[in-house]
């Protein structure tokens, strides 16, 4: 039952490491008027009001989605202690949609009409529903986790990994999203890799997401070995079994984290020693002994790919990331999702201080994040774009931020992810 509840989690792991159409829009500036329907500039004795949306309790799991909002709950109460923007405190008013629709539109009619937020921060909703309804009202959402389509469809809408589709009311471009293949090129390239792995679920999402990974790795030149287990009664023993007699030195999957666990144990447990068991963004946390305590050799083969800066980068010393640390050292645990999260709040950040002049209102704080400029949140993100391409890019040059799980020192960065750079094809997809 527990793989059951947990079906959504294929989709959004998948969906997640699809995130490589990066960024940008440029909107008419009668878009961005203050008219008198908009939120009016409060005075400055006022607090700023944002808003965080997450699925907290959704039937995925409850701690699943909630490193975004607990990264940006830390920054701002680290901006607060410190005197807040320009003197005034933000006011941090969390809604909790329960992983449903309807608790996301419920969610997003109490921030947005009720609350009258400034913006929406670090959302990470399974079904973001009311995103329509953020985008009519010209509510900047900003350093949203891309787990649907929705920063790829709608205009004010600022996913933390950018965009490069028109925006328009349609997902991507004629309803196709396009990823690259920078992942599959650096493991070829940097570890050696030729013959890949790939499991999934007989589940349709699952299933989806792992021949697009295939068709990718494909692409990229590697002979790949395809394994699929049945949904409610997986043996994965048997995949371990023979992705080893097939010689596969990477995995790759489509399969949620306790699948992967056991996934691991399996491996373990049949002796498949692979150069590199590949997992993404939102498995890049500090809880990795525990979920993979029965696995010590492919815990140990564990890499994390992403494209924001490792959390747990103590070796050289970055100066965001070490703000990051100190600020989130309350937590039990820490996650990539929750620096992604910090560096949201950053961003908003940024955006209302350039509004000093004008007043802080939702079209001011929307003027900034639809310059067109890359955005980094000194240094945490790799740049992030927001453009309005009329047609897809073919190839593009992609960075990687790329991570390796050893039990004595943890998530370890595999160079700099400034520097791990590959002009790729794009491949599309549809969400």
């Amino acid at each position: 039952m527990r793989r059951r509840v947990r079906v959504a989690e294929c989709a959004v792991v998948g969906l997640l490491l699809l995130v490589g159409t990066a960024c940008g829009s440029r909107l008419p500036e009668s878009d961005f008027d203050d008219r008198p329907d908009r939120t009016p500039t409060q005075n400055t004795a006022e607090p700023l009001r944002v808003g965080i949306i997450t699925s907290a309790t959704s039937p995925v799991g409850g701690n699943t989605f909630t490193g975004p909002r607990d990264g940006a709950k830390a920054y701002f109460d680290r901006l607060n202690a410190r005197g807040g923007i320009d003197g005034r405190r933000v006011d941090v008013r969390m809604c909790d949609d329960g992983g449903s629709g309807v608790g996301n539109n419920e969610c997003v009619h109490k921030l947005v009409d009720e609350d009258r937020v400034v913006a929406l921060v670090a959302t990470s909703a399974l079904d973001y529903a009311g995103a329509s309804r953020v985008s009519r009202a010209r509510v900047p959402d900003i350093g949203g986790q891309p787990i649907g389509a929705a920063y790829d469809t709608y205009p004010h809408l600022y996913g933390i990994y950018g965009s490069l589709a028109p925006r328009n009311g349609k997902p991507g471009w004629d309803g196709k999203l396009y990823g690259g293949t920078e992942i599959y090129r650096y493991f070829k390239r940097e570890q050696g890799a030729r013959t890949a792995a790939v499991v999934s679920y007989n589940q349709s999402a699952s299933a989806a997401y792992a021949r697009l990974v295939t068709r990718g790795l494909k692409a990229e030149g590697y002979k790949v070995v395809t394994e699929q287990v049945d949904f409610a009664l997986p043996n994965f023993r048997a995949a371990a079994a023979d992705l080893k007699e097939q010689g596969a030195d990477v995995v790759f999957d489509a399969i949620d984290t306790y699948g992967n666990a056991q996934l691991c144990k399996a491996m373990d447990d049949v002796g498949a020693d692979v150069l590199a068991k590949v997992t993404n963004v939102q498995n890049w946390t500090s809880t990795v002994r525990e979920d993979y305590k029965d696995a010590p050799r492919c815990r140990n083969a564990l890499w994390a790919t992403g494209a924001s800066r490792n959390y747990d980068d103590t070796a050289t010393d970055h100066e965001a990331v070490r703000e990051f640390r100190d600020g989130t050292k309350n937590l039990k645990s820490h996650s990539q999702w929750q620096l992604e999260g910090w560096a949201a709040a950053m961003w908003f950040t940024d955006a209302a201080r350039s509004c000093a002049k004008t007043g802080v209102t939702r079209a001011c704080v929307d003027r900034f994040m639809d310059t067109g400029k890359p955005y980094t949140a000194d240094g945490l993100l790799l740049p992030v774009r927001y453009e309005r391409l009329p047609e897809p890019p073919k190839t593009r040059r992609t960075c990687l931020s790329v991570a390796r799980w050893e039990d004595a020192d943890g998530w370890v960065s595999q160079g700099d992810m400034n520097d791990e750079c590959f002009d790729v094809p794009q491949l599309s997809y549809e969400p």
